[in-house]
């Protein structure tokens, strides 16, 4: 949680084709960036806890696309 701020926001993104596994490898790139506390992955969707001082909702649907799913808000 380095450099969270308690401005935490929670979005919801549906990942298209994304099996709870492969959502653990979506999780760990999404945690890796500055200012996500925690993503939590199910099939076909990821909670991503966030702080929307350092990162926008594309930012992190950048990383999940990075990971080979296409992704968007719910």
């Amino acid at each position: 949680m380095t450099g969270m701020t308690s401005n935490a926001t929670r979005v919801l993104l549906g990942v298209r084709g994304m099996t709870r596994d492969a959502g653990t490898s979506v999780a760990a790139a999404l945690t890796a960036l500055p200012g996500v506390s925690r993503a939590t992955p199910d099939e076909g969707q990821i909670e991503v806890h966030y702080d929307p001082s350092q990162l926008t909702v594309m930012d992190l649907v950048r990383t999940v696309r990075s990971q080979g799913f296409l992704a968007g808000m719910l």
